[in-house]
């Protein structure tokens, strides 16, 4: 039973320190290109995640495992908004699938705490794909011009003498 649900626990802690990667590259490299509010949703979720190593991490040590902390996906090298905002929603709908699995998982083992953490996850997960997806559909109706916005408003603040972030 519990060495399933360690199993299944490190997994989700490699699918998250998969998604801190991306997400803090993905948050370099909007803010670098002037995108502030979406570096700060990309910056955002990847504290989201590192939370949720926090607690899978303690459930693991909790059952008397070992944590893996070895990421699952190497960082995908994108530039290009749109394709980041793809890849953030695709990353959260799967994860928000398997940790349903995952959840059932331990259900079956007998293993109500861990069902409960993945369904919690799922919650955060599904929340943060309807976050990218609301930013695709921005993109969508409003095209570079919704990019251009943020642009100029962080050229605003820089003037004013605020931070730039």
């Amino acid at each position: 039973m519990k060495e399933k649900s360690i199993e299944l626990l490190n997994k989700a802690i490699a699918d998250e320190l998969s998604a801190v990667h991306q997400y803090m590259y993905f948050h370099f490299h909007c803010d670098d290109q002037g995108y502030d509010l979406l570096a700060g949703l990309f910056k955002r979720t990847a504290i989201d995640e590192m939370l949720h190593i926090e607690m899978l991490a303690e459930r693991i040590l909790f059952l008397k495992g070992e944590v893996e902390m070895t990421a699952s996906e190497p960082v995908k090298k994108i530039h290009v908004v749109k394709d980041m905002l793809e890849l953030a929603t695709q990353m959260e709908e799967g994860s928000a699938n398997d940790y349903n699995k995952w959840a059932n998982e331990c259900s079956q083992n007998n293993d109500s705490v861990s069902k409960k953490l993945f369904e919690q996850l799922v919650e955060d997960e599904e929340r943060h794909f309807n976050q990218y997806d609301d930013e695709l559909e921005n993109l969508a109706k409003f095209g570079d011009n919704y990019l251009a916005l943020q642009s100029i408003e962080r050229s605003k603040n820089i003037s004013d003498g605020m931070p730039a972030e």
